[in-house]
C-alpha cells in the first residue's frame, strides 16, 4: 500500500489533481454551448442533437462492433438522423394519417430490422445491433420532440436536464457521505443504496421546484414524479456500466476529456428524456 509522500502516491494525487481539471475545463466549454443551443432551440438545438447521434452511434459501434467506421455505425446514423428530422421538420409528414412521432417511431422499429437482418446476414451477435438503434435514437427523438413542444418547450428540456443532473450529484455526494449497502455491486461497484435514494430525494426536490414554478402541476405530484423520473435514469447508467464491464472497458470513448465519451455523459438523459414525453403526453396533449 503506497505511503503518504511516497512517490506513487504523489503521482496518484497528480493524476487525480489532472483528472480534474480536465473535467471542470470540459464542462465549462461544453455546458455554455448545451444551454445556449436548450435556449435557442429549432436549427441550433436540432444540430447538437443530431452531432450527438452521430457521436453516439460511433461510440457504440466502436465498442461493440467488429468496426467503429462501417455499415452498423451508418444504419444506426442514418435511422436517428431521420427520426429526429421527422420530429424537427413535421411538414414532411403533415399530410399523412400519423403524427411525426409515431413516424419516427416507425423509422426506429425500420432501422432495427434492418439491424436483425445485418447481424443475420453478418452472422454476429444480433443483441447489440438490435439494441443500439433504439439506445441511441429514442432519447434523441424524444429530446428534439419536446424542445418542439410549445409554450413549455424549453422547461420541458430544462425539467429533464435538471432532473438527471440532480440525481447525478445527489447520488454521488450522498454515497460518499454515507457509504454502506451497494446499489450493483456486480455492475458499478461504487453506487450505493444510500446515493440511489440521496439522488432521487435531491431530484424530486430540484425536479419538483422547476416544475411547479413552470406551472407543470402541484408541488407535491411534481416532487414525486421529479424523483421516480430521477430514480428511473439512474437506470440509464447502471445499464451503460453493465455493457462497459461486460466489454472491459472504463468509458464508452474519450471524446470528453476527464469525462470519457458522449454516452458517458448522457446515458442517464437517454432513459429520463422518455419518461418526461411520456408525461407530456399525457399532461399536456
Amino acid at each position: 500500500m503506497p505511503t503518504q509522500g511516497s512517490p506513487i502516491s504523489s503521482n496518484l494525487a497528480e493524476k487525480s489533481r489532472s483528472s480534474l481539471r480536465s473535467r471542470v475545463i470540459s464542462a465549462a466549454v461544453l455546458a455554455p454551448i448545451v444551454l445556449l443551443a436548450v435556449y435557442f432551440g429549432g436549427v441550433a438545438f436540432f444540430l447538437m442533437i443530431a452531432i450527438a447521434v452521430l457521436l453516439m452511434a460511433y461510440e457504440w459501434c466502436r465498442l461493440t462492433c467488429s468496426e467503429a467506421w462501417g455499415w452498423d455505425m451508418l444504419l444506426m446514423a442514418i435511422t436517428g438522423l431521420c427520426a429526429i428530422s421527422l420530429v424537427q421538420f413535421p411538414v414532411l409528414v403533415a399530410d399523412r394519417p400519423v403524427g411525426p412521432l409515431a413516424a419516427a417511431f416507425a423509422i426506429i422499429g425500420i432501422g432495427m430490422i434492418a439491424a436483425f437482418i445485418r447481424g443475420v446476414w453478418m452472422r454476429q451477435d444480433l443483441l447489440w445491433r438490435l439494441s443500439g438503434v433504439p439506445y441511441v435514437t429514442v432519447g434523441a427523438v424524444a429530446l428534439v420532440w419536446l424542445r418542439q413542444f410549445e409554450p413549455t418547450g424549453l422547461m420541458l428540456v430544462l425539467w429533464v436536464l435538471v432532473i438527471v443532473w440532480s440525481m447525478d450529484i445527489g447520488a454521488y455526494f450522498f454515497g460518499r457521505a454515507i457509504g454502506g449497502p451497494r446499489l450493483a455491486p456486480r455492475v458499478s461497484p461504487n453506487k450505493t443504496w444510500a446515493g440511489m435514494i440521496g439522488g432521487m430525494l435531491c431530484a424530486g426536490l430540484c425536479g419538483g421546484a422547476l416544475g411547479f414554478a413552470a406551472n407543470f402541476g402541484a408541488a407535491g405530484q411534481l416532487i414525486l414524479m421529479s424523483g421516480l423520473i430521477g430514480g428511473w435514469s439512474q437506470l440509464g447508467d447502471l445499464a451503460e456500466s453493465a455493457v462497459k464491464r461486460y466489454f472491459g472497458v472504463k468509458d464508452m470513448s474519450n471524446l470528453i476529456p476527464g469525462h470519457g465519451g458522449i454516452l458517458d455523459r448522457v446515458d442517464g438523459l437517454l432513459f429520463g428524456a422518455p419518461a418526461i414525453l411520456l408525461l407530456a403526453v399525457i399532461l399536456f396533449e
